[in-house]
């Protein structure tokens, strides 16, 4: 496959204006963060708008897949829009009603049932690291940069804003980047587990594309179910419940199950239903 694409063919784009974009290709979601004025920083409506979005497509059985992307290449998302925060976030309380409204997005994000794809090209600092590091996968161009230079602002990351972040890198490379406010080239964030895979500029958007079409060809209750058990285990300190045990043996009464089975004795094709 010659991976010098541009992305998926588009079944349905909204507005060019809207700051978040969806685009559907067959079983494949794009969401494109749009701002590229801004290098896609996101404005606190624009943050809203992504945890919509996230909860709509969430809600949505027939999806296998979703890439988050910045529009064009100079750019994933430079963070949130700073120009902003003289209005809607210039002090603690306004900040604490910020913080809601980014942390649904990030929460959202994490916990959507969907596999996600973080597609990186150029900077992807600030906010915009908060995104990537909730997503499942992080697939970086060689140019692409790295940071969260919050301590020349004058304000720490929140612990909604922290925790994506944290559960990647670990604590001493996240205290590196935000103690240091430096920033990272991709084959560093790559030492650091930031992210998933380094590749160069020109393939980056086949390959995260090449990965979406493999998943979104695997057997959906296996990908969500995975998603929900790493979540629970990740996420919740407290011993498994025997209900949750027994959970996750009860895909193997699935019609996908059968399925997968049947098409792997028979070295054919399996086609999965999500049921």
């Amino acid at each position: 496959m010659d991976k010098r694409v541009t992305g998926p063919a588009v079944e349905r784009r909204i507005d060019m204006s809207e700051l978040i974009q969806t685009a559907r290709d067959r079983d494949i979601v794009t969401i494109t963060l749009n701002n590229p004025d801004k290098r896609n920083a996101l404005s606190m409506q624009a943050w809203s708008r992504l945890a919509d979005a996230l909860a709509s497509i969430g809600m949505d059985e027939t999806v296998r897949c979703i890439v988050i992307c910045g529009a064009g290449d100079k750019a994933f998302a430079a963070g949130a829009d700073i120009s902003e925060f003289p209005k809607v976030r210039a002090n603690a309380e306004q900040a604490a009603e910020y913080g809601k409204v980014t942390a649904l997005a990030l929460d959202t994000l994490v916990n959507c049932p969907h596999p996600t794809i973080a597609l990186i090209q150029g900077a992807c600092t600030g906010g915009g690291l908060e995104i990537a590091a909730a997503c499942d996968i992080r697939i970086a161009n060689q140019s692409s940069k790295f940071g969260v230079p919050i301590n020349r602002i004058g304000h720490p990351f929140a612990y909604p804003e922290l925790e994506p972040v944290i559960k990647v890198v670990g604590r001493a490379n996240v205290l590196d980047l935000l103690l240091s406010g430096r920033i990272v080239g991709a084959d560093e964030a790559l030492r650091m587990g930031l992210v998933t895979q380094v590749v160069a500029d020109e393939v980056v958007v086949g390959t995260a594309y090449d990965l979406a079409g493999r998943m979104a060809a695997a057997a959906p209750l296996s990908m969500r179910y995975t998603k929900k058990f790493v979540n629970r285990l990740t996420n919740n300190p407290a011993p498994l419940t025997a209900e949750e045990l027994a959970e996750s043996y009860t895909p193997c009464d699935s019609e996908d199950y059968a399925e997968g089975v049947r098409a792997f004795l028979a070295k054919e094709k399996p086609a999965f239903k999500g049921r």
